[in-house]
């Protein structure tokens, strides 16, 4: 692999590294993982070919939660050094099997997950929903994700989230089958001309119509679309976001739900965009909730292993699964419901407490299923 080393050195600015290790040290992967990213750094610095450091098979491991970056005493971004490496990768078709797939898909089918896409829009057949592309008109636009249009368990998260949406007044459309993925794994999985089509193609969609801000049910395509396309007048919000206001303001959600309640904070709405108090905030003003906190949350929450590609692509690591420790830690604590905000978190949640054999003791919910139980 031929690669202009010195060129990729100074777009990550390597030389600033001062090999301190806080970027290993607060891996939430590097404890089970070959995944070094200290390491990684000096020998992309000394190596004569960049090709013998990029071609690891453990750059797959990483999550992209960002960590490591907002360790850095240095103000780098160690995150974005592995995309890179990962983009390097690609370039060269050396990427795992299950992740040419998903990027495959999502270039034929405007998904990851293989589905036809005149069957985006299938999950809210019955709901009535606005679509914009059908002259309708709104305020805001729900920009619904990959995941929750096509995952079945997902789909009642954003069925959920339609329901909560209405009942606090929110005026909102969809895009029906014109919405197509936001990129944001495409990206971290290193295909960076994937990701620059999908972004070209969301904002063509986002220029047509008329509204005033967009609501996901993701943190990842919150994130995404909010921080990767950075346009200007482009207000995006994740739906936690909105329902906390209304909460705020009036509180239309006055059933109770008798559960000890816990919340996982994602990666992508907490760490990477400091989205903290909001979803606590909504739990907390249900009656009847007995809310506890992870001794590991907010800034130090650990990560799903659900971000960066890793829901179709295989961990080299032979250690349990994050999800799994904190299924664990969460029934410990005496939890009864693991909340949290964000689809890839849900599905690698739920998956752990069938794993670890405690269906019976702790059931995993996005935040606006709850509030559909306190309506």
């Amino acid at each position: 692999m031929e690669v202009q080393k010195e060129g990729f050195l100074q777009k990550y600015d390597l030389y600033g590294c001062f090999q301190c290790g806080k970027c290993t040290g607060g891996c939430p992967v590097s404890l089970k993982s070959k995944l070094n990213i200290r390491k990684l750094m000096i020998e992309a610095l000394l190596r004569d070919n960049l090709g013998n450091v990029v071609q690891r098979e453990e750059l797959w491991d990483c999550t992209t939660c960002k960590t490591c970056t907002l360790r850095c005493p240095r103000g780098l971004e160690p995150m974005d050094l592995l995309i890179g490496m990962r983009t390097l990768l690609v370039e060269e078709g050396h990427i795992p099997k299950t992740a040419i797939e998903a990027l495959e898909s999502t270039y034929k089918y405007g998904n990851p997950w293989g589905a036809a896409k005149n069957k985006r829009s299938e999950w809210a057949n019955e709901l009535g929903l606005k679509v914009l592309p059908q002259g309708d008109q709104a305020s805001n636009l729900y920009f619904v994700c990959c995941t929750a249009a096509y995952d079945t368990r997902v789909q009642n998260v954003a069925r959920s989230l339609v329901q909560c949406l209405r009942q606090i007044g929110y005026d909102f459309a969809i895009l029906g089958n014109d919405e197509t993925c936001c990129g944001s794994e495409i990206r971290r999985m290193g295909e960076e001309g994937l990701f620059e089509m999908l972004m070209d193609q969301n904002i063509e969609s986002f220029n047509k119509y008329d509204f005033r801000s967009i609501v996901t049910t993701s943190p990842h395509c919150y994130n995404t679309i909010k921080n990767d396309y950075a346009q200007d007048g482009l207000d995006v919000r994740h739906y936690t976001q909105v329902l906390a206001e209304a909460v705020e303001e009036k509180n239309p959600f006055s059933g109770e739900v008798r559960k000890v309640i816990t919340y996982h904070d994602p990666c992508f709405l907490g760490k990477q965009n400091g989205i903290f108090d909001e979803p606590r905030y909504i739990l907390q003003s249900i009656a009847g909730v007995t809310f506890i906190d992870f001794d590991r949350s907010r800034e130090k929450s650990l990560c799903c292993e659900g971000g960066g590609g890793r829901m179709w692509v295989e961990a080299t690591d032979q250690g349990p699964r994050l999800a799994e420790i904190r299924v664990q830690d969460a029934v410990e604590m005496g939890a009864e419901i693991l909340a949290t905000a964000c689809p890839f978190c849900l599905l690698t949640l739920e998956d752990a407490v069938k794993t670890t054999g405690n269906e019976e003791r702790l059931r995993v919910m996005d935040i606006s299923e709850i509030l559909v139980e306190a309506l």
